[in-house]
């Protein structure tokens, strides 16, 4: 079964950078869309970005011109870039990828803390 694993979470201060990736155990690049999620305490999941397998990308409002979704089909995987950070952009960042198989991978999720 294929996994993904994200990692690159962690603490950083208002203004910071982290690059979250996501790390497929088969190839990335039959996923027909992958994308990030991501879930602040007591708040709904928001989804942060996508990148079809074509290469479409979309963001939300809220990272538009600050983050950036990209893929490294020779490591099985994709990344989040995450620049000029908020401490609103806090909480736990999910990878999930839409398998050929028709099954929702999803990840384990890694935590992003950003300090005022």
């Amino acid at each position: 079964q294929v996994q993904l694993v994200e990692s690159g979470g962690g603490l950083v201060q208002a203004g910071g950078s982290l690059r979250l990736s996501c790390e497929a155990s088969g190839n990335i690049f039959s996923f027909a869309i992958m994308a990030w999620y991501r879930q602040a305490p007591g708040k709904q999941r928001e989804l942060v970005a996508t990148l079809t397998r074509l290469g479409s990308i979309n963001y939300a409002d809220s990272v538009k011109g600050r983050f950036i979704i990209s893929r490294d089909n020779t490591k099985n995987t994709v990344y989040l870039q995450m620049n000029s950070l908020k401490p609103e952009d806090t909480g736990v960042y999910y990878c999930n990828g839409d398998h050929p198989s028709g099954a929702r991978i999803k990840g384990q999720g890694t935590q992003v803390t950003v300090s005022s």
